[in-house]
């Protein structure tokens, strides 16, 4: 049965869906009460809720992250003030974000999608080495655990993150059982929710796709 955040998945895909054909302060500024009371405080509870399961489910305390509204534009060449999805995330404390975010559960709600998403974003350094050494190691359990997690819930590779590399980084060559793998420098998987997610509920139905990342998710927290 729902339980009641259907509503805010709801008002979130048609804000933003309004959003992304008026993006700008003059249209946010008096919709921005509808945001916060539709959207933004549903979510951050809903955040709060669902680290106290994903920290039980993986025996690791993890804390949530809504992401704001606001878009950094220093750098980029889209001047759009706003985002126009809701994302949030649930990571182990004391990792930052971005590149250094650890591993992590992701949500994303917009117009166009549905997902929840597990990723290891941004692999550099030491992490990437022991990355790197799990696949050469343990490559064909890694491709197992990927596929029994597609089956059981659709997940495939996603394109955030970091690009791949071109060639199989040294010292491994290019005919490597598992050259896809190693020439990842982010690992960032999603699913759509199923369909039955309404009847079932949000949470529910988020823990439940979460269970089918845990393999996956115990992997690739012993990177830190």
């Amino acid at each position: 049965m729902s339980d009641g955040f259907d509503e805010m998945v709801v008002a979130a895909r048609a804000f933003f869906a309004e959003l992304a054909a008026n993006n700008t302060k003059d249209w946010y500024e008096p919709h921005k009460d509808r945001y916060a009371a539709t959207i933004r405080k549903p979510a951050e509870f809903m955040a709060d809720l669902l680290a106290e399961d994903l920290s039980r489910l993986t025996g690791r305390s993890l804390t949530p992250k809504v992401f704001r509204l606001h878009r950094d534009v220093r750098f980029s060449k889209d001047k759009t003030p706003y985002n126009t999805h809701l994302h949030m995330m649930w990571q182990a404390p004391g990792t930052g974000t971005g590149a250094g975010s650890g591993t992590v559960f992701f949500f994303g709600a917009a117009p166009d999608y549905l997902v929840m998403g597990l990723a290891a974003m941004g692999l550099e350094g030491d992490r990437l080495t022991r990355y790197r050494a799990m696949i050469d190691r343990e490559g064909d359990d890694l491709s197992d655990a990927l596929a029994q997690c597609h089956g059981a819930i659709g997940a495939s590779f996603s394109d955030w993150g970091t690009p791949p590399l071109k060639r199989v980084p040294k010292p491994y060559h290019d005919g490597h059982p598992h050259a896809d793998l190693l020439r990842r420098r982010s690992f960032a998987l999603s699913a759509d929710l199923p369909a039955t997610w309404q009847d079932r509920g949000l949470i529910p139905s988020l823990i439940d796709m979460a269970r089918a990342y845990l393999p996956l998710w115990h992997r690739l927290d012993a990177l830190r």
